[in-house]
């Protein structure tokens, strides 16, 4: 027989003792006392048989100090056990409700003055808004109850336990529990009071709870008021001041609809708010409410009418130092920063965020899907079998969860969806969930992207489904198969609003094709965007041994099981530092769009009607917002020669309204005979607003009028002849066929490099890509590429000839073990004093997967002055590769060595600029080398990374501070490299943008200084 205590831990019931029913969390000027702070804390790693420490006199002095909300595991440096990251993985057997004895338990107490005027309040209640996973509560020594469920909020009455004047509070604890197997979420298992502890005098006459269901209709706000109170409580007086609205209602009878005429709507874009109060003669609610309605009319998920598209991210709640604890400034700034990267939507994977986090939404605009504190995604590799989603042992768990949920933030405009949960497969318990949301909250449609055949669930929703398949499912009369669904459950889904609720996993370096997505956004109205997976990494702040800080993932703290570097996966690096990949997005998404004769002015189709496509004296400007228009924005040009300003000034456009363009004639651009010509068009903020400055950029495009200057052709030679290959011509010097110095710096090189530091998603093995026959199932891209030897390649000279100023070698590169071959043919040229390079790139049959990179390296080392900069015109000022352009622009940049380069949790490829045209490498800040880049036959340029590493020690490195000190700068000019892709946990590389063996030409002129 199980003792109380095995009980207790595996029990599936939500709660118990004294708990409350949910209600929503309210700001209310009834008294309250907040006990975060300092408490004692022991930490015993089983649970211990007594529960002593929650008597009133127990003496706690020998115990430690933990602040409270806090992680216990993310305390004392280690003194307190060390986190768990997993993914799908349990860190406990499968064992359904049943968790090891090996169960760390933290016990907690402190002292709480209660004052003496509280004597008078009808109810003391005691709030706990998350502790994770299981706990109990003791007031003065008497058990009050317990609860899971450890993103939600839980009630306890404790009024019979509390007395004025001093009482002591326990809590204990148990960092596993039946609970665990329902929150097996993508993240860091971090145990602990991890929110807010609160005491709340409830007064008598009070108002227990209220929900204001507000819509909105051509100008017409409405009002529906459930008011949860005492008869003795009435009368209840809701006030709008902004509006003159005051509504005396004497009975809960009384209560009823009403409609405000002349009210402004609340939307993402412009989130208006208006103050409310909801009184009684004994306490006073404030909220803020937001006039929308939110509906679904055929296909098509609408607010106030109108179609969304949610550009959303998928936001955990996860600080390198604080964990899950909330910090309101930080929360502040990363939303804003949200907004900044026009972010309009968050996914709160997978669970409700801190109450506040949602104020912070409605007051700074996002639409936001609510998901529910639910995950079992470890069942799937045992096929779903015992998964609590289908068990009635876990029913009233799984209702508990979603009411929680849903009553908590249901007064939030900006919650416009429920999700009952992730990963949780599917069954009965699931569908009950969706019952109890529609029946209490008829008006926000329920998602769960786990019912693929779209059983209970208002919208068809998917992860990770790769463009074609998207297509598909956004097309009309499509008779394509959907995933998990029979022709006939296809159709049903396909009369649904369509969303990604995961995509374009952000893992390192990439994604890629973030395009294409959106692009099937504005073709197929069905589709309504989606979620990128995910905001932020989840590194924990360390320190090696020697003290080196890093971010900790997966496997970092002697984790039993983990899953590595897969908790690494954000548009945002754990030091708040937004990675290309956001720059990207942010570009892709961009609410304007700009349309220079057919083309938009990021390179796409525009497909405006109307407009000519030979027409480059005129911009089309379209509003792809939801409801604002663009009387927020001014749109300033300017015109560049090489990179180089010669005009600005500001369009002249009309006020656009959401939906609609406006044509724009374009100021007139002198072009440059001899020089690049580029205009650039900024939409920027007109006036600062609460997350941006004024001149904050949201949308930029980009017009090439340069006229044509076709490239020099090559110049046959025919007078080589044998030779040692020991020269000098201009500022190279050569011997035995190599180059030994540029420029009066030793040099080793040029060497063919076609490795690149494979990426999260070059290692990744996710689905194939349906059109593309380079991705082999199962096996990486990074695996391919160590089998073929393309981290290990060796040379063979074959032959070195000279003619007048002119050098010539041919080289056979191989790796060991194989009888794949590349020939490299280089060329040195001395014409008129310029050093001309042509290298011919020429792989054998055999090949049979992508390459990383096709291009050469020249390592630079530092002698008495390293290379520690760049100044070039091309692509920038970022990193780009040929599926993640958008965000690049053509200009004059430079930056440091370091600042080419991102850090990346895990080292990896970075650093590529693309489509260089002249290139200045530094040292101290004076130019030391000078190339330019001249475009191959078909008119393509080639890319540069510099680096102080080599791929191959980028490889072998697991963190930044394994990499080796470097006393050598590398230059790579690559011909082409492969796409980024989302394979760590999506689609492989689009085959446009795979790099398949092939010949290839790279032409540079070199010169000395600046």
């Amino acid at each position: 027989m199980p003792s109380p205590i095995s009980a207790y831990v595996t029990d599936t019931a939500p709660g118990r003792g004294t708990l409350r029913p949910a209600r929503s969390w309210l700001h209310s000027d009834a008294p309250s006392l907040s006990l975060n702070g300092t408490w004692r804390f022991h930490l015993s790693p089983t649970v211990p048989a007594a529960e002593d420490f929650a008597a009133e006199g127990f003496d706690d002095g020998g115990w430690d100090s933990i602040p409270v909300p806090s992680h216990w595991v993310l305390q004392g440096d280690g003194a307190h056990g060390r986190p768990i990251y997993t993914n799908v993985q349990y860190p406990f057997p499968i064992d359904p409700p049943h968790v090891p004895d090996e169960n760390p338990t933290g016990d907690y107490r402190r002292h709480f003055e209660v004052p003496a005027d509280w004597s008078r309040a009808e109810r003391v209640v005691l709030r706990f808004d998350g502790v994770e996973s299981l706990f109990k509560v003791w007031v003065n020594g008497r058990e009050i109850g317990g609860a899971s469920g450890s993103r939600l909020a839980h009630e306890f009455d404790v009024t019979s336990s509390v007395r004025p004047g001093d009482n002591v509070i326990a809590v204990r604890v148990h960092q596993w529990s039946a609970a665990s197997y329902v929150e097996d979420q993508d993240q860091w298992w971090l145990p602990g009071i991890f929110r807010d502890v609160t005491v709340l005098a409830r007064p008598a006459g009070g108002i227990e709870d209220v929900w204001l269901r507000t819509g909105f209709d051509g100008g017409r706000g409405r009002v529906e008021t459930e008011i949860t109170a005492e008869a003795a409580a009435f009368p209840v007086t809701l006030r709008v001041p902004e509006l003159g609205v005051e509504k005396v209602w004497a009975s809960a009878a009384d209560v009823a609809p009403f409609g405000i005429d002349d009210v402004e709507p609340w939307s993402a874009e412009q989130p208006r708010l208006y103050d409310v109060t909801v009184s009684t003669a004994a306490e006073t609610i404030a909220l803020r409410v937001g006039f929308r309605t939110v509906e679904i009319r055929g296909d098509r998920f609408l607010v106030n009418g109108r179609r969304v598209v949610f550009h959303g991210m998928n936001r955990h709640e996860t600080h390198p130092e604080r964990g899950r604890v909330f910090d309101e400034a930080h929360a502040r700034e990363d939303l804003a920063r949200m907004k900044r990267f026009n972010v309009n939507a968050i996914r709160t994977s997978h669970y409700p965020p801190h109450p506040r986090l949602l104020d912070l939404a409605d007051e700074l605009g996002f639409w936001v899907v609510l998901e529910c504190d639910l995950e079992t995604h470890g069942f799937d590799k045992l096929g779903w079998v015992g998964n609590p989603s289908d068990d009635p042992a876990w029913r009233a768990a799984y209702l508990d969860r979603i009411e929680r949920t849903v009553e908590r933030d249901k007064n939030h405009p900006s919650v416009v969806m429920w999700s009952l949960g992730n990963e949780a497969g599917t069954g009965s318990n699931l569908a009950a969930m969706s019952a109890w949301v529609h029946a209490r909250d008829p008006e926000r449609p329920v998602h769960y992207e786990g019912d693929h055949a779209g059983e209970y669930t208002d919208v068809y929703s998917r992860m990770y489904a790769t463009v074609p398949e998207t297509e598909q499912i956004g097309t009309d009369g499509s008779q394509a198969p959907l995933l998990n669904c029979t022709p006939a459950q296809g159709a049903r889904q396909r009369t649904k609003p369509f969303l990604l609720c995961e995509y374009a996993h952000a893992m390192g370096n990439g994604p890629g094709a973030l395009d294409q997505y959106e692009e099937l956004v504005h073709r197929h109205p069905r589709l309504h965007g989606g979620f990128v997976w995910e905001w932020r990494d989840h590194g924990v702040l360390t320190k090696t041994p020697d003290g080196t800080p890093y971010y900790a993932y997966g496997g970092d703290f002697g984790e039993v099981v983990h899953d590595g570097n897969f908790v690494m996966d954000g548009m945002l690096l754990s030091d708040d530092v937004p990675t290309p990949g956001l720059h990207e997005y942010k570009a892709v998404v961009q609410p304007v769009r700009f349309t220079f004769g057919g083309l938009d002015g990021l390179g796409g189709l525009g497909g405006l009607q109307g407009i000519d496509p030979l027409d480059n004296d005129h911009v089309a400007i379209t509003n792809l917002r939801h409801s604002a228009d663009t009387s927020d924005l001014r749109f300033r040009w300017r015109v560049e020669h090489d990179g180089t300003l010669v005009d600005s000034g500001e369009l002249d456009v009309p006020v656009v309204a959401a939906g609609e363009s406006a044509r724009v004639p374009l100021p007139a651009i002198a072009v440059a005979r001899d020089a690049e010509t580029w205009l650039t068009i900024d939409a920027e903020l007109a006036a600062k607003t609460d997350w941006a400055p004024e001149g904050h950029v949201i949308a930029t495009a980009q017009l090439d009028r340069s006229a044509p200057r076709p490239a020099p052709a090559v110049r046959p030679r025919a007078d080589w002849r044998p030779g040692d290959g020991t020269l000098t011509l201009g500022v190279a010097e050569f011997e035995g066929g190599s180059l030994v110095r540029l420029a009066g710096r030793d040099v080793v090189g040029p060497r063919l490099e076609l490795f690149r530091a494979p990426t999260d998603n070059d290692e990744g093995t996710s689905g194939e890509n349906e059109e593309s026959d380079s991705t082999v199932a199962g096996i990486s891209h990074a695996e391919l590429w160590r089998r073929d030897g393309l981290d290990r390649l060796t040379s063979r000279l074959v032959s070195v000839e000279h003619a007048d100023g002119a050098l010539r070698t041919v080289a056979t590169v191989s790796a060991a073990d194989s009888a794949l071959s590349v020939t490299v043919e280089t060329v040195w040229t001395l014409e008129g004093g310029e050093l001309d390079l042509r290298v011919e790139i020429e792989p054998s049959r055999g090949w049979s997967t992508v390459w990383p990179r096709i291009g050469i390296r020249l390592d630079l080392p530092d002698g008495t002055a390293p290379v520690d900069g760049a100044e070039w015109f091309g692509l920038g000022p970022l990193e780009s590769y040929p599926d993640s352009m958008r965000a690049a622009r053509t200009g004059r940049f430079s930056a440091t060595v370091r600042d080419l380069s991102v850090d990346y949790a895990r080292p990896q490829e970075t650093g590529h600029r693309s489509q260089v045209r002249e290139l200045t490498l530094s040292s101290g800040g004076t130019g030391v080398l000078r190339i330019t880049a001249v475009p191959d036959a078909r008119g393509r340029r080639p890319g540069f990374t510099l680096s102080r590493h080599t791929p191959q020690q980028v490889a072998r490195a697991a963190h930044p501070f394994e990499l080796p000190d470097s006393t050598t700068s590398h230059l790579f000019v690559d011909a082409a490299q492969n796409g980024l892709g989302s394979r760590a946990c999506g689609p492989d590389v689009w085959p446009e943008f795979a790099l398949r063996p092939e010949s290839r030409t790279i032409r540079l002129r070199i010169a000395a200084g600046a």
